[in-house]
């Protein structure tokens, strides 16, 4: 049996996560847009409680 030579290859640009935009980041930080979100989410989960209740 031969060895196989390997090649040891660095990992493509595929491989790694997209860098969020400058507006991307900004909208995830915006504090009136997380509150707002935070209430949405409140909202939606109580409703579904709610009708798990009645």
């Amino acid at each position: 049996m031969e060895k196989q030579n390997r090649l040891t290859t660095a990992y493509k640009d595929e491989f790694y996560p997209p860098i969020p935009t400058r507006s991307t980041r900004f909208w995830r930080t915006f504090f009136p847009v997380q509150l707002y979100n935070f209430f949405r989410l409140n909202l939606k989960i109580m409703k579904i409680v709610v009708k798990g209740h009645s």
